[in-house]
């Protein structure tokens, strides 16, 4: 199963020294397969994406994401982007430009909306409760997706515990995601 850290200020910090500390760390204690830089409030956002990919080139096999920007993704070197659930119109348009895309999505239309535009995966959420995300989904809605769907899905949301992680491994997702779990 497929794994997705997610930063987040609260964990990483804005400062480049020391979030490139921090992730370091982080993507060798857990050598997850994606990494998406995500934060909505750094004003040097481009910056700070510029270290999360090369901190991330340092790792074979890690793909470097970089959240909403799809230019800053193809001029970084990322391997791909992830848009947010209002951005369904930038998917061809990243694709075209060479990258991967994952979308955010909250309920099934979303999921097959991202499906029908070419996406490559989605993250699903939240599954688990997780701080201020509304009420979680749960294994059996997870496993109801991905019963009519063909695009890739991570679970995403409240997902901090092993036994967390092999409930969605059981449900047939491609992966989970989650921002504290790697933490």
């Amino acid at each position: 199963m497929q794994s997705y850290l997610i930063t987040s200020r609260e964990f990483y910090t804005d400062t480049p020294a020391v979030f490139r500390s921090i992730l370091h760390k982080q993507l060798q204690t857990h050598l997850p397969t994606y990494a998406l830089y995500r934060d909505k409030s750094n004003p040097n956002y481009d910056i700070q994406a510029e270290h999360h990919v090369q901190v991330c080139s340092q790792f074979e096999n890690i793909k470097s994401f970089i959240h909403q920007k799809p230019n800053l993704a193809v001029c970084l070197g990322a391997t791909g982007v992830h848009l947010t659930s209002k951005q369904f119109d930038k998917i061809l348009y990243a694709k075209e430009l060479g990258l991967e895309v994952i979308v955010s999505a909250h309920t099934h239309d979303e999921v097959l909306d991202a499906q029908n535009f070419g996406a490559n995966a989605v993250t699903y959420s939240p599954i688990f409760n997780s701080p201020n995300k509304g009420k979680p989904k749960g294994i059996q809605d997870l496993k109801d997706l991905i019963a009519k769907t063909d695009i890739k899905i991570f679970a995403l949301g409240g997902i901090v515990e092993v036994k967390q992680i092999q409930s969605v491994k059981e449900s047939g997702a491609h992966g989970f995601a989650s921002i504290r779990y790697f933490y």
